[in-house]
């Protein structure tokens, strides 16, 4: 039996394909690779006003997932939004649903490379904050990893249904700048939590992306006691759960003209 006819060789040919497409995007790669990993310097003389020290912070452990957060939200979700509705609207998913590939399969192929290149780049921002920040090693490793694992698909399913309600790639720009506004100013990616107001704070802990923030803090400064860091695992895992919930009803697979 050929190995294409597997889940997992269909999927592997599906990603190399998609990622052929991906290079020839210049602005895909652009938003995908660049903009997260420069948009962490700018917010440095911003945190450097802040007084992270009374909250029991550094700048390393502010910058850090800041970085992460930025990675999540423009080199996978933001990517991604274009990237399946650019697939949608040109008849490429049309197209792969008539032949062995399954719905599943059709959709995390096409989202595996951009997926691939948000883990890399959250791995570079680690080595990098460690080298430029000072940063020390995590205290609590699981809890950092958790987080980015459940951010990344977390993402890929929000990007997902996002481009259900997408009619051309011009207006993914539009379309997936709510969740990217509120990610940066509520969710803990620029401003941490914990310099909130307690009420503001207890209300932004729901939003998507706080508990992956708060993870990805919590696995260096090792402050989360358990019931904060289950609390954070199950409000990802929820709307983890409610994002591909929504994607296999709603996702639509035709072009919208």
């Amino acid at each position: 039996m050929s190995t294409l006819t597997t889940p997992a060789g269909r999927l592997s040919a599906l990603a190399r394909a998609e990622l052929t497409l991906l290079g020839r995007s210049k602005a895909t790669l652009l938003t995908a690779v660049l903009v997260p990993l420069a948009l962490p310097f700018s917010l440095r003389s911003v945190v450097d006003d802040m007084d992270v020290e009374e909250a029991g912070l550094s700048v390393g452990t502010v910058l850090l997932p800041a970085a992460i957060g930025f990675a999540l939200l423009f080199g996978v979700y933001s990517a991604l939004v274009a990237v399946f509705t650019a697939r949608r609207e040109e008849l490429v998913l049309k197209r792969l649903r008539t032949g062995e590939l399954r719905d599943v399969e059709i959709l995390c192929g096409t989202a595996l490379p951009i997926g691939a290149t948000g883990l890399v780049q959250s791995l570079v921002l680690v080595a990098g904050s460690t080298v430029l920040l000072d940063l020390p090693a995590p205290r609590a490793p699981h809890l950092a990893v958790l987080g980015l694992l459940l951010g990344l698909v977390m993402c890929v399913a929000l990007a997902a249904l996002t481009a259900a309600v997408t009619r051309t790639v011009e207006s993914a720009q539009v379309t997936s700048l709510p969740f990217v506004l509120i990610s940066m100013t509520l969710s803990g990616v620029t401003v941490p939590l914990e310099l909130l107001p307690d009420r503001l704070a207890s209300v932004c802990e729901l939003l998507p992306l706080s508990p992956v923030i708060t993870l990805v803090r919590g696995g260096w400064t090792d402050t989360l006691s358990m019931s904060e860091a289950l609390g954070a695992l199950g409000t990802a895992l929820a709307w983890t759960v409610l994002a591909v919930f929504a994607v296999g009803r709603w996702f639509r697979w035709e072009p919208r003209r």
